[in-house]
């Protein structure tokens, strides 16, 4: 990936809307347009920005494409891990499905139509975000009890998985145990799922911290085939889906500045929105430092 010329590709407005393709729109997310080729899929990632699970009214130019090239970049340093959703060929499958358009190459992944798992599967490594507040609440994590006496942001002893439901848009993703997910997606698939998920947590925050980052949490998302074949699909450890801090600023017993959103989350709170639709404006300011934070974080892990 070039990093320079990625930024220079970058569309000067937000791309919020995925419209004239020649395909079946079969689903719109927060973030993502999912497309039927027949064969296959394709996923489009907008520029659009979610915040407390609410879209906001503004995007932020380019994040689709910086998240999509960042997804591209992990899923082939973790090939030797776990399988991944993306067609082999991606230039190829482009260009046979007329797809010429660069914004639009850049910001997608045609990829193997997979059975998504229902549950999120989340793998911390520090005591921060929904998990700290837990923890200060019962001293446990999803039902993992962590020791006592830890702070904010500390490092935990071991990275735990920590898993959710899997909720429709607008409604927010609930955390479960380990019984109740296996539940949900079978004993022996949720075992490979969390064992696969703590090797991938692993494996990113050992190779952040060699760029100067650390990755705090992550969250995966796995699909099987009709085999029963296991898939790691969506994105993967980007800050949309991944919590990363500059190795730099860390330290515990506070939120430490990070690679994401959160400068938008500070924003949002300190106007003391409901939290509930229609959400504000974002100012010029906040758009520009917030795209930013993206590149800052694609820049920093490929040292470019």
């Amino acid at each position: 990936m070039n990093f320079a010329a990625l930024s220079a590709a970058l569309p000067a407005t937000a791309v919020t809307t995925i419209e004239g393709l020649p395909f079946p729109r079969i689903a719109s997310g927060k973030v993502r347009e999912i497309f039927d080729l027949g064969d296959a899929l394709l996923l489009i990632a907008t520029d659009r920005l979610s915040a407390f699970d609410v879209i906001l009214p503004d995007g932020i130019p380019g994040k689709g494409a910086i998240l999509t090239q960042m997804s591209h970049w992990w899923f082939a340093q973790t090939g030797a891990l776990i399988q991944n959703h993306l067609l082999p060929d991606q230039p190829g499958e482009f260009a046979r499905r007329g797809l010429t358009d660069r914004d639009l190459q850049l910001r997608s992944m045609i990829v193997r139509k997979l059975q998504p798992l229902a549950i999120e599967c989340v793998a911390r490594g520090y005591l921060i975000g929904s998990g700290w507040s837990s923890y200060q609440k019962t001293g446990e994590v999803c039902g993992l009890r962590l020791p006592a006496g830890l702070r904010q942001a500390d490092r935990l002893p071991e990275p735990i998985f920590t898993p959710t439901t899997k909720a429709p848009k607008g409604q927010h993703d609930e955390p479960i145990n380990d019984a109740q997910a296996a539940a949900i997606v079978g004993p022996a698939l949720y075992e490979k799922v969390k064992a696969t998920s703590l090797a991938l947590y692993r494996f990113g925050h050992d190779r952040a911290k060699q760029a100067g980052m650390i990755l705090a949490d992550t969250k995966f998302e796995f699909g099987t085939d009709a085999a029963g074949h296991l898939y790691l699909i969506d994105e993967v450890l980007t800050p949309d889906s991944s919590r990363y801090w500059p190795a730099a600023d860390y330290r515990a017993d506070c939120s430490p500045p990070s690679f994401d959103k959160q400068f938008v989350r500070d924003h949002l709170l300190a106007l003391k929105w409901d939290q509930k639709p229609p959400a504000p404006r974002l100012p010029a300011d906040v758009i520009a430092r917030t795209q930013e934070k993206y590149l800052a974080a694609l820049r920093t892990l490929l040292g470019a």
